[in-house]
């Protein structure tokens, strides 16, 4: 009895250990690698292939394997001696303060001016396909590893930062001396006002700068998700000061230029319209000079007396009193209005 019992045992072990749990599926967000006495199944002597993101040393150093990669589906079947190592290479999401050693509510950096910023944000990854050797076998925690190499990127980018565009609040081009110095002081750079207006590119950077760690670690960054970097409470409080009255000098330039302009465009006006009234004060006026030196011209000095008189006698007509000076020049006299009637004018001739 203890022998059949024995051997009852046996083969309920075997059916157990063979059949059922050598029998496993693999999700549709899943990959699998088989691995026999612990070494995984490869492809032949293939050897992973890096990209460019890894120069000549460390593409040696980072030669991996190929393996067979087992893809959704299933059942499959394993020998009670093989594993399957399961993996999950849907996109995930994990916080920048994420560490298992130790808890954190933020990421500490430092500034080019010296300023300790707490940095918060996060980073989405997945693990690369084709490099499963490095993230399950490579290195112990990988995602722990691609975590301190990017925290250690980021501070040293946020160290050495400087806003590309390095564009000031206020153009200093037409201000001279010591308006200009002062100028540049106000608008100089405050780092951690750089770093905040430049999130975008600080993202990118990170990105652009991680993508080895698909090579290194078998994990893709996907994207880096900054989204805050704030300095100590008494620090920010000091930084709205400074770009509040950043901003009040701006605006205050920006108004004091807007009037000058005004002014000048007014005044450019007013010269305008003056020009304009002198020029028709003195069109008839040289109209008037042309019409005489034509007549002098064409008729001689007696056509322009004879002129001369016929213009007067419209305005002898509308004279209450004329004075006329005796003498060889009498005809050539000039007629005064005095306020007197016609009827009081002297004889002709008279003194």
């Amino acid at each position: 009895m203890l022998l059949i019992a024995f051997l009852l045992g046996l083969l309920v072990y075997i059916v157990i250990k063979v059949f059922i749990r050598a029998l496993y599926t693999v999700k549709p967000n899943e990959r699998a690698v088989l691995t026999s006495f612990g070494r995984a199944v490869r492809l032949g002597e293939g050897q992973w292939v890096s990209d460019d993101s890894l120069n000549e040393d460390e593409r040696e150093r980072y030669r991996f394997p190929q393996l067979r990669v087992i893809g959704p589906g299933g059942p499959y079947f394993k020998w009670p001696w093989q594993e399957v190592h399961k993996v999950d290479i849907a996109t995930q999401s994990i916080d920048l303060t994420w560490d298992p050693t130790k808890r954190q509510s933020t990421i500490e950096a430092v500034t080019k001016d010296n300023l300790t910023t707490g940095v918060d944000g996060q980073i989405r990854f997945r693990v690369a396909e084709g490099n499963l050797y490095a993230y399950c076998f490579g290195v112990d925690s990988p995602l722990e590893h691609v975590m301190g190499y990017f925290i250690a990127v980021l501070r040293e980018r946020i160290a050495n930062f400087v806003d590309p565009k390095g564009q000031s609040l206020v153009d200093t081009g037409d201000v001279s001396g010591e308006a200009a110095s002062a100028a540049v002081e106000l608008t100089e750079g405050v780092s951690i006002n750089d770093l905040r207006k430049n999130l975008p590119l600080l993202n990118d950077y990170m990105e652009s700068q991680c993508r080895s760690t698909g090579a290194r670690y078998g994990i893709e960054l996907d994207a880096a998700l900054i989204t805050q970097i704030d300095p100590p409470t008494e620090v920010d409080r000091a930084l709205s000061a400074i770009n509040s009255t950043r901003n009040q000098v701006a605006a205050d330039i920006s108004t004091a230029r807007a009037d000058a302009e005004q002014q000048i465009t007014m005044s450019k006006r007013a010269v305008d319209i003056a020009s304009n009234n002198a020029q028709a004060e003195v069109a008839p006026l040289r109209e008037l000079a042309s019409t005489l030196m034509g007549i002098k011209r064409t008729g001689g000095a007696s056509a322009l007396r004879a002129y001369i008189r016929n213009m007067r006698i419209p305005l002898l007509k509308q004279a209450k009193r004329i004075v006329q000076v005796a003498g060889p020049a009498a005809d050539e006299s000039t007629a005064t209005v005095t306020g007197l009637s016609a009827a009081d004018q002297p004889a002709r001739g008279g003194a």
